[in-house]
């Protein structure tokens, strides 16, 4: 996070800049951030190992790792619009496996002991633990790698799609190191009792958690990224509502993880209940939604980007291009193959996803929810754009009369239609630069 620099006064005074503080310092931030989950990983590892032992733990992580590939890429393409950063998919995963784990197995533990302890009936413990103190401690866990990445990440998180992207992959990661020691216990198990095949522990214990439900931990911590997601759409003046859709999705979360956990007390048929009454068509909702939500970008992309094609900073063909995703790989395999190798299409994807972001800006703008550095971060990606666009335009061109049957974008420079600028009441009117065809204009020129 970068901190604000002096006042004017102050550099008056001073004469120069005063730099910040050792523990203002990013690379202290990142250190300490990194050095936390490094410590939080060993532990759990330790903790896993002991339980599980060393053959346990092998088998256990060679099982527990094969849906992990599958579910990350599948959020990572719900994410392909307007993709964040892999720095933040690959703290959500190491909180999920490291931190949060870590926090579960002793809070939860911890937990049961004192149910078991402190009930009337102690056999009754890790039922109690399992249905009313697992997904509490879980599902908080699990959602403060979603609040951090809120708190600290903003300009990354603007939407449904990105809460929902980092809590799945926050779940994926704690659904790893949970996997490992449950498939590493039963492994044990099936060694002292001498089971094998089918009809080992480690059979059932892998078709339930990896084969029928790997999406289950994923589906539970989605629903506060969604409050997170919605919470991040809400307008500043909607304060009822960015206080309630964190808290309503977390609560949600933790009772579709409660009901999980507490369908094997529901009698003989209750986790076949809760699996196909409740589970499946949670999930299935879900992706419905999060599905028309990643259509729903692409149709605001459409939308909004027009604007600086009449500004002359887009061609008029990028509004089609940039809204469809055949498209947009059209032109970066273009890239790749005729422009430059993968330099090339590394560039025309930053410049699809710079276009993307200009995009949500500006629909955020227009319906008051835009933050006061507005202007500043408008400009920020329209250089980002400028700077990649020798290698972007002639792609964007090529994917345009590849993909489009017709042409699609001939109203966007209409004669007919002139730019007048595009106020947003606070904002002012126009964005700060001129009307001007694309051809010769530089801005950054020196």
């Amino acid at each position: 996070m970068a901190t604000s620099s002096p006042s004017p006064i102050a550099r008056e005074h001073s004469g120069r800049h005063h730099p910040p503080h050792w523990w203002q310092r990013r690379s202290v931030r990142y250190g300490a951030l990194s050095t936390l989950l490094a410590l939080s990983g060993l532990v759990i590892l330790a903790l896993v190992r002991l339980q599980t032992g060393t053959e346990g733990f092998l088998v256990g992580l060679g099982l527990a790792v094969l849906p992990v590939p599958w579910l990350i890429a599948a959020f990572r393409w719900l994410d392909r619009v307007e993709p964040g950063p892999w720095r933040n998919l690959i703290f959500a995963f190491a909180w999920g496996a490291c931190a949060a784990a870590l926090i579960a197995i002793v809070a939860n533990s911890f937990a049961t002991h004192w149910i078991a302890t402190a009930a009337a009936d102690p056999d009754d413990a890790d039922t109690l633990g399992a249905t009313l103190i697992a997904p509490v401690v879980e599902e908080s866990a699990k959602g403060a790698a979603v609040l951090l990445v809120f708190l600290f990440r903003r300009r990354d998180f603007t939407g449904l799609v990105d809460g929902v992207v980092i809590a799945g992959v926050t779940a994926t990661g704690f659904a790893f190191t949970e996997n490992i020691l449950y498939l590493g216990t039963a492994f044990g198990e099936d060694r002292v009792t001498g089971a094998g095949g089918i009809v080992s522990v480690t059979a059932a214990t892998f078709f339930v958690r990896v084969v029928m439900s790997p999406f289950a931990h994923p589906l539970f911590t989605v629903c506060t990224g969604i409050g997170f997601g919605l919470r991040a759409l809400a307008a500043p003046r909607q304060r009822v509502r960015r206080v309630l859709f964190p808290i309503g999705g977390w609560l949600l979360a933790m009772t579709l993880h409660g009901l999980w956990n507490g369908s094997a007390s529901f009698g003989q048929f209750g986790f076949l209940f809760v699996y196909a009454g409740f589970m499946v068509p949670a999930f299935g909702l879900l992706t419905w939604l999060a599905i028309w939500t990643r259509q729903n970008e692409l149709r605001t992309v459409r939308e909004e980007l027009p604007t600086y094609v009449f500004a002359g900073w887009l061609g008029p063909a990028e509004p089609f291009v940039l809204g469809s995703m055949r498209a947009r790989r059209v032109a970066r395999d273009h890239a790749r193959h005729h422009l430059g190798g993968r330099p090339a299409a590394h560039a025309v994807a930053r410049y699809e996803a710079y276009a993307t972001s200009l995009a949500f800006l500006r629909r955020r703008a227009r319906r008051g929810r835009a933050g006061a550095d507005f202007l500043a971060r408008e400009h920020e990606l329209l250089a980002a754009l400028w700077r990649r666009r020798e290698v972007a335009r002639p792609a964007l061109e090529y994917a345009a009369r590849v993909t489009a049957p017709r042409p699609q974008w001939p109203a966007y420079g209409h004669p007919a239609v002139p730019y007048a600028g595009y106020g947003y009441g606070g904002y002012g009117s126009g964005y700060g630069y001129p009307s001007v065809p694309y051809s010769g204009y530089n801005p950054y020129r020196s």
